[in-house]
């Protein structure tokens, strides 16, 4: 009988956030996925970044402090921090994706660096090339 490796999924943010707030925006498959006691859950520091910034701009609605309401919700996710490592950063120039934005970069760059699975619904970066990636809904 063969041993089968533990699944390694990184969370982009909004499915961080929707399987916390709005799991139901997931589908059957990832919502398995995120419960099963064999899967790694990663979150990088970009995505905490990216949803305090959410927060402070009024994207998402919290209330009070935003950087309190991260903290808790770091605190109901049990998942293993992704390094944000000098490596990350120079494959986040070479990963292929169709636009630069920053965050989606580091976020596949990431992925590819630590051999995770990138779980998103952004379009832009399930068309993306060289790392391997999940549709979240």
């Amino acid at each position: 009988m063969g041993y089968l490796a533990p699944v390694k999924l990184l969370l982009d943010t909004h499915v961080w956030l929707w399987a916390l707030l709005e799991p139901e925006r997931l589908t059957p498959k990832v919502r398995e996925l995120l419960t099963a006691s064999d899967t790694e859950l990663w979150l990088s520091p970009i995505s905490v970044w990216e949803a305090l910034m959410l927060a402070e701009r009024g994207r998402i609605q919290v209330q009070g402090s935003p950087s309190i309401w991260v903290d808790q919700l770091l605190q109901r996710f049990p998942r293993r921090e992704a390094p944000l490592t000098s490596e990350v950063a120079f494959v986040s120039r070479v990963v292929s994706l169709h636009h630069q934005d920053p965050a989606d970069r580091f976020l596949a760059a990431t992925a590819k660096v630590f051999g995770l699975t990138l779980v998103t619904a952004d379009e832009r970066l399930l068309q993306g090339g060289g790392f391997d990636v999940m549709a979240a809904n």
